[in-house]
């Protein structure tokens, strides 16, 4: 793209500092220039889109206010952080994001110095600027903390357990939340913003500040004026929890009025101890079908900027794995009332959208909370419900406390439902599900199985739902080998692997998504090919027999190595005294940055031909 005849500010904008050096009214024509750059540069490379349109004037504003990268910014999430990426250097290289060796998905400290802290996980922006403002004063340094986080990230209780610790240290930290769901009416305008400009001014401040230090000596005049100002704060602002959180709560205001930005946050820099600032901003915001569908433009494909709507994927007779658990939710709830459908604030990503139509009484979107999702299904299931609760593999990580203290140790009846297990591809190493295999497989009284194909994952969530105690079912993001589904409700033994493909001398045991690969390349080598279904109970019984009749076994996941489903095999091996020549293939003990799914496969050795190049080598 040609920014300098495009876009004549922002070619000339190569670091927050050249923000800094332009006059306050060029401000508005940068926030236009660089939404229209966000927009051009999205519909090249695909990814987050929605969010950061809605914090154009707010990243402009920061950056103008604060002395970045000395001050830090600590972005949740980091959906939204596309155009702090562009005024930080990354422009020219805007249409490399989310693919191999481009610019990463998220916030990284490793890419570069205005990335203050990694994310791609929610509610930790108040932890982390927290976590550096304590540092910082300890170290002596003068440097302002930010955390910028959404009105879905605040629902997860990490943020309030931080605000709570903040306020009790009166910590140097400001908090802005970047409000773009709530209804507040056209009063956010004129009298809200002259309100918000007396509150985070300097003279309300120091008067505020020398009122306490004398009424303090008087405690009944000092109790009078604080139950009066926070009664006449609490009529006109929605503030009253954060002040009591120990916060200084200024707003709303218009997060898209950057001059009103600009002012509040010079304000907020020369004020000492907790303060938040509550912004209203549109998802989507300068980009008529982003406003209008803010949801479906949260994350898409490349797409033609000039058309109302997004290119339609190809049709395809097979349904996604998230398709597949969609169907059998709604098909088991049907057949028993006791099914109960959990999510934490990932309805459309994990397949509960038709389920929270037809069942809405039965369905439970928890926000951004995992931990509470897997106590209440444990809360559920004491009481005789059969509760569901659909996550992806890297979120459950989130709630494993529960998952063993709650759950597993009380040996309850609750299914979990995996998605984008093992490699995701574009999100990149906070999003893989690359370690689930080795998490649950070391818990007591769990069930964890890996479907081959579409059909068996039904079969397997059929499984997991019969079985009176924890169970889980993981399966990777997209579409499988094409296998028909059998509409019926037929579940597998337990712990009871198949064949499927009778060789001789080499066995492969494969798990999940490598049974394809490994068929494949087991064929070429006339090996035994197993479909393993089951990390925990293991098919004892048929490895033993395929070690008594194999001269080498292989073990292929779509998992870490490290106390995965290869390590299972050994240790059982190890067991039985039975000593011969093992190889275990699954993802290596490092993180997999962000890049296609086939493409991280072949990196790791995980696709058909690397498979087979591998067994070859070892058994030469």
């Amino acid at each position: 793209m040609n920014t300098t005849l495009n876009y004549p500010l922002l070619s000339d904008i190569n670091s927050p500092a050249d923000v800094r050096k332009l006059p306050k009214e060029l401000l508005k024509p940068l926030c236009k220039e660089l939404r229209e750059f966000l927009t051009q540069s999205v519909s090249i490379s695909g990814g987050h889109f929605s969010a950061g349109l809605g914090t154009v004037e707010l990243t402009v504003a920061l950056h103008y206010v604060f002395d970045t990268p000395n001050d830090q910014l600590v972005w949740d999430v980091g959906h939204q952080a596309y155009p702090h990426k562009i005024l930080t250097g990354r422009k020219d290289r805007m249409t490399t994001i989310r693919s191999l060796g481009g610019v990463c998905a998220f916030p990284s400290r490793s890419e570069s110095e205005y990335d203050a802290f990694g994310v791609g996980h929610s509610s930790t922006s108040i932890s982390a600027a927290l976590g550096m403002a304590i540092a910082a004063r300890l170290r002596g340094d003068n440097k302002q903390m930010v955390a910028i986080i959404g009105d879905g990230s605040i629902t997860g209780g990490m943020a309030y357990e931080a605000m709570n610790h903040a306020g009790s240290l009166d910590a140097d930290l400001l908090v802005v939340l970047n409000d773009n769901d709530m209804s507040i009416s056209p009063n956010v305008g004129a009298m809200n913003n002259y309100l918000s400009k007396v509150l985070s001014s300097r003279l309300y401040s120091s008067v505020r500040e020398e009122s306490k230090k004398v009424l303090s000596k008087m405690p009944t005049m000092w109790e009078l004026a604080r139950r009066t100002e926070e009664h006449i704060k609490g009529m006109v602002i929605p503030g009253t929890l954060f002040e009591e959180l120990g916060f200084n709560y200024i707003g709303p205001i218009d997060g898209h009025d950057v001059d009103m930005l600009v002012s509040t946050l010079e304000n907020l820099r020369h004020i000492n101890g907790p303060r938040f600032l509550h912004i209203v901003t549109k998802k989507g915001k300068g980009y008529a079908p982003a406003e209008k569908d803010p949801l479906a433009y949260h994350g898409v494909p490349a797409f033609d900027p000039s058309k109302e709507c997004l290119p339609k994927s190809a049709a395809s007779p097979h349904p996604t794995y998230t398709e597949v658990f969609g169907h059998w939710l709604c098909d088991m709830a049907e057949q028993d009332s006791r099914l109960l459908g959990i999510t934490p604030a990932m309805r459309e990503g994990s397949g509960l959208v038709k389920f929270s139509e037809r069942f809405p009484a039965r369905y439970f979107d928890v926000a951004i909370a995992e931990q509470h999702a897997v106590t209440l299904a444990a809360g559920q299931a004491c009481q005789g419900a059969k509760p569901v609760v659909a996550i992806y593999s890297t979120f459950l990580q989130r709630a494993y406390d529960q998952l063993i203290h709650d759950v597993a140790l009380q040996n309850l009846d609750v299914l979990f439902a995996l998605d984008r297990a093992g490699l995701v591809g574009p999100d990149g190493p906070t999003h893989a599900g690359s370690f689930d295999f080795s998490y649950l497989s070391c818990v007591p009284n769990m069930v964890v199985m890996a479907p081959a194909d579409e059909n068996e994952c039904r079969q397997m969530l059929t499984t997991g739902y019969h079985y009176p105690g924890p169970a889980a079912v993981r399966y990777p993001r997209g579409k499988g080998p094409g296998v028909a589904v059998d509409p019926a409700l037929v579940g597998l033994p337990i712990g009871q692997a198949e064949i499927r493909h009778h060789g001789s001398r080499i066995a492969l045991l494969a798990w999940g998504s490598m049974v394809t690969p490994a068929l494949s390349a087991g064929k070429q080598l006339n090996a035994t090919v197993v479909n393993m279904r089951f990390v925990k109970p293991l098919d004892e019984a048929l490895v033993l027999e395929l070690a008594k009749t194999h001269d080498v076994l292989v073990t292929i996941e779509e998992n870490a190595l490290p106390g995965g489903a290869g390590s299972a095999i050994n240790l059982f091996l190890q067991a039985q005294r039975i000593m011969m020549p093992v190889l275990n293939l699954g993802l290596p003990d490092s993180f997999i940055e962000q890049g296609t799914r086939e493409q991280l496969l072949a990196l790791c050795g995980l696709d058909a031909e690397s498979i087979l190049q591998k067994i070859q080598e070892f058994c030469a």
